[in-house]
């Protein structure tokens, strides 16, 4: 009989053991170089503090550098697509906003947003607030209804641009309330809230972030909070559900997400870091110190979220009557 056959069978397996155990060996060592943290907008604004206090900290707990990488546009889809594009082996990660569940049913995207994009972890609610001019003579959100109620159409808000959270918020509003106003879209945050000042327009949702300093100032006057729960940066305003409109709530969120196939092992040891460092009391004072709140997630409460919130927008920007572009 001749060997050679059994020889060439015996160095095929021992090739297909010394590969896997390689490639185990790899894995089980990640990370083993620096990692990369994708931002999904500017520098300075809630999502560029979140990733980079999370890369900061994953970087300390496994002495790897995180190097941050801001790549704002297109409503974070220019960053999304970058992860999407990335190779799967944990060494690219993107911190971005709820916008992430919202452009799938507002752009024509070059990425599928169910699998080539892989959720984490929910890091922080940051926390929204139902704001108007002190000209408007109300001081609830009863009040505003009544008011909006008896000049349909006539009020207008005002929004960080078309299809964002701000938009969004205020049109679940709207539709849940029974009023009709009148949307003015801005180029960002900063002159839809300089225009509010002004007088110009009546109503903003826009963060607490945003626009704490002036309603502490009297500049303008807080309602409630958007969320479905009270903050802790504002334990005494109530929820727009608890003064006067049951059921409502817009949260916008900050999460972790990964390339799509990444290995479910380096996704969850991700996620559970990501949970500790939320939960650290240090870190935990850092995200509320800029208004937000740490909340933290399983990879599975995360994947579930991020769909019922696609659905949600979807829902709702149809209602609207916008179109994908």
């Amino acid at each position: 009989m001749d060997p050679r056959p059994h020889r060439l069978l015996a160095a095929a397996l021992s090739t297909l053991l010394l590969a896997t155990a390689t490639g185990a060996t790899a894995q089980s060592a990640w990370p083993s170089r620096p990692m990369r943290m994708l931002i999904a907008l500017a520098p300075g604004g809630g999502v560029d503090t979140t990733g980079r206090i999370v890369a900061q900290k994953l970087s300390e707990r496994w002495g790897q550098p995180v190097v941050v990488e801001n790549r704002p546009g297109a409503g974070g889809a220019l960053a999304t697509e970058t992860l999407a594009r990335a190779a799967p082996d944990g060494y690219t990660m993107l911190t971005n906003s709820s916008g992430v569940a919202i452009t799938p049913s507002l752009m024509k995207l070059s990425y599928d947003p169910r699998k080539d994009i892989t959720p984490v972890s929910l890091i922080v609610i940051s926390p929204g607030v139902m704001v108007v001019h002190p000209s408007v003579p109300v001081k609830s959100v009863k009040d505003f209804v009544a008011f909006a109620k008896g000049r349909p159409g006539q009020l207008l808000y005002s929004s960080s641009g078309n299809g964002t959270g701000q938009h969004l918020a205020a049109e679940l509003f709207s539709q849940m309330a029974g009023v009709k106003m009148e949307h003015v879209p801005y180029k960002g945050t900063a002159p839809s809230i300089t225009d509010l000042i002004g007088g110009r327009v009546s109503l903003s949702m826009a963060s607490v972030v945003s626009t704490r300093q002036y309603f502490e100032a009297g500049k303008l006057r807080a309602l409630a909070v958007l969320g479905a729960k009270r903050t802790p940066a504002l334990p005494n305003l109530p929820t727009i559900a608890e003064a006067g409109v049951p059921g409502y709530a817009y949260e916008n969120w900050y999460g972790l997400f990964m390339p799509g196939r990444t290995p479910m092992d380096i996704v969850l040891k991700t996620q559970q870091e990501v949970t500790r460092l939320v939960g650290d009391p240090d870190t935990a004072k850092k995200l509320v110190a800029q208004g937000l709140d740490p909340v933290g997630s399983t990879h599975a409460e995360f994947v579930r979220f991020y769909e019922e919130e696609i659905a949600k927008n979807a829902k709702l920007i149809a209602s609207v009557g916008m179109e994908a572009r």
